[in-house]
């Protein structure tokens, strides 16, 4: 599927949006490889192409560990955008796939946000794709930033992917549809959806804990055709209803639960966990410390 891209003096960082296995990671890796092809001289596959000199492309795309020094998936993501943010020019091409999913939500946003930031500010032509949606508001906020989408076509709860790279944001992921596609069984794909309207609905009562109700029950059957206009009075009912349940552990905890008092041996634990270097310590390390740990804590012995 043919797709232009453009860079100039009003669009240098392209924040590219979509789902997954939409084409995002195939589109931005097809514009390196131009790009690089160009630099050599190489015929490139394209049916018009004007490049201008690069002095480096920078890619930071895919997930994977480092077993060997001990490095988590996300700490070798930071290191290669550290270097990445380190060495970047003007005259630089930047390819960003997803920076920031290794950790929470909100860390992984906030990071995602600084860096795409930074790069503005740097003025390296940028290709950026990313899953939080909140970062298109950057569009309004900082010249050169610019929006766009890989389109797909939906279909009922199905989803066709047009692998078409359009101008403008979106605000969905769609990964319970790609879940689907990956042959997730139903019954998981109809949860995700009570829990996926459960969690928008803790949005509006952000003090609620969120249950994870037993399927069918009265409660989960309330909850999951609750619109999200519903009146005070309703949203009061869910909430009792939320609070009350006891048949399962909340999926997340709200200030009032009761908090299990540790052990002593679980006390010591937890200190010993403290005081370890987690930048000194091996995978084989690790591993061992929680072999011994986890037999302590089976036999109860200090």
């Amino acid at each position: 599927m043919p797709n232009d891209c453009a860079f100039d003096s009003n669009e240098r960082l392209l924040l590219i949006t979509g789902p997954n296995m939409a084409g995002k990671s195939t589109y931005m890796r097809q514009v390196a490889q131009i790009v690089l092809l160009a630099q050599i001289g190489s015929f490139v596959p394209a049916a018009q192409c004007s490049i201008g000199l690069v002095d480096r492309i920078f890619t930071r795309v895919g997930a994977s560990d480092d077993l060997a020094t001990g490095q988590s998936t996300f700490m070798v993501e930071m290191t290669e955008v550290a270097h990445i943010l380190h060495h970047a020019t003007d005259q630089s091409l930047i390819i960003l796939d997803e920076v920031g999913r290794g950790t929470s939500t909100y860390d992984g946003m906030a990071i995602a946000w600084s860096v795409a930031e930074a790069i503005q500010q740097r003025r390296a032509k940028a290709l950026f794709a990313t899953h939080y949606h909140e970062l298109v508001q950057l569009e309004k906020t900082l010249p050169g930033i610019v929006c766009y989408n890989i389109a797909i076509e939906e279909m009922g709860d199905e989803i066709i992917f047009l692998h078409q790279i359009r101008r403008g944001g979106v605000d969905k992921s769609y990964g319970i549809q790609v879940a689907r596609l990956a042959g997730l069984p139903e019954k998981v794909i109809e949860r995700a959806k009570e829990l996926l309207i459960a969690l928008e609905q803790e949005q509006l009562m952000p003090n609620v804990p969120v249950k994870a109700f037993p399927h069918g029950s009265s409660s989960d059957a309330a909850l999951t055709s609750l619109p999200r206009e519903e009146t005070k009075e309703k949203n009061q009912e869910i909430a009792e209803k939320l609070t009350t349940y006891e048949g399962q552990l909340a999926l997340f905890y709200g200030q009032e639960e009761k908090k299990n008092v540790p052990t002593p041996l679980a006390a010591k634990m937890v200190e010993e966990l403290k005081k370890l270097d987690i930048n000194h310590v091996t995978p084989l390390e690790s591993l061992n410390w929680i072999a011994k740990w986890q037999k302590k804590l089976q036999r109860g012995i200090s």
